[in-house]
């Protein structure tokens, strides 16, 4: 059976699969990164996690993989294959798509950004399946966002379209680690509304998941927190609303998990600050934490494909 190598790397975990034409999952697997033994640990770890998927779909399917998708957090060069920057893996430049095309002996490679390939999955899999334009944002760690045109990830022209984290809708907020002052990301993310919450709630073991369910009990405090939180993704979305002009705005990352504590607010700030804008549809991710796998599979299909009409 043909199938594909799919890797999501996260700051902590590998997730993998191996996916057959159809985007149907045929084995996962999962396991940390090991970054705390450095970052040469990590490749060598991706390099051999992929050399044991190879060898279990040889075994189990009567040939090995035909290419490997991989995702992958920071900054990535797309074309040459390269993880060019990555804060939580203290990555800088490595050549990832070399490495482990020769580990597995010649297999074409794909790599991918993370939320940029979560965005594949969800527009062709998930939640914007049929939507001819979509704008996915995960809100997890940080904020960033991924441009789907009829299935398409648009990356912009130096790889780095959707980052909408860094757009300021507080100019006298909180500095950001990309040298601005109020970014959404600082305002809006997980963290974000786990750190406020910490303070707000004197606790300083609070999460964001925390702070939903005091909102869902009426917890004042929990309250001011969120509602500030909802204000600022809805400044921000209505920047992307009014530059992209997006069908469907899919919202996944750890904060959705919220469900409607944060959706219904949310559509509301939004629909109160359109005025010209066409509304779009807002809904949650469907893919959950499969996404990052499912689009990495896609890249890999993608590749094969190119390669054949080539």
């Amino acid at each position: 059976m043909k199938h594909v190598i799919a890797l999501d790397v996260g700051g902590t975990g590998i997730k993998a699969a191996l996916v057959g034409a159809a985007g149907e999952l045929l084995h996962e697997e999962r396991r940390r990164t090991g970054r705390e033994q450095g970052p040469g640990a990590v490749v060598e770890g991706i390099l051999a996690f992929a050399a044991e998927l190879f060898a279990y779909g040889s075994e189990q399917f009567g040939e090995g993989a035909s290419a490997v998708g991989i995702a992958i957090p920071g900054v990535v060069d797309t074309e040459r294959g390269i993880a060019v920057f990555s804060a939580n893996l203290g990555w800088e430049n490595v050549p990832l798509r070399a490495l482990l095309g020769e580990r597995l002996g010649g297999v074409p490679v794909a790599l991918g950004h993370d939320v940029r390939t979560g965005g594949i999955a969800e527009g062709r899999l998930g939640a914007g399946h049929g939507a001819d334009r979509f704008f996915f944002l995960a809100l997890g760690t940080g904020i960033a966002g991924a441009y789907g045109i009829n299935g398409v990830i648009e990356p912009g022209a130096h790889g780095s379209a959707g980052e909408l984290g860094h757009v300021v809708v507080r100019p006298d907020g909180p500095p950001c680690g990309c040298g601005q002052r109020g970014c959404l990301e600082r305002l809006a993310s997980a963290s974000a509304v786990t750190a406020a919450w910490a303070e707000a709630s004197g606790d300083p073991r609070a999460t964001a998941a925390d702070c939903a369910k005091a909102v869902v009990a009426g917890d004042p405090r929990a309250l001011t927190v969120w509602e500030e939180a909802v204000a600022a993704l809805a400044d921000g979305l209505l920047i992307g609303i009014t530059l992209l002009d997006p069908r469907t705005l899919i919202i996944g990352g750890g904060l959705a998990e919220a469900g409607e504590t944060l959706f219904t607010p949310l559509r509301a700030a939004v629909a109160e600050r359109v005025t010209f804008q066409a509304l779009p549809e807002i809904v949650p991710a469907a893919l959950g934490d499969t996404a990052g796998c499912l689009g990495a599979g896609l890249l890999a299909w993608d590749l094969l494909a190119t390669e054949v009409s080539a």
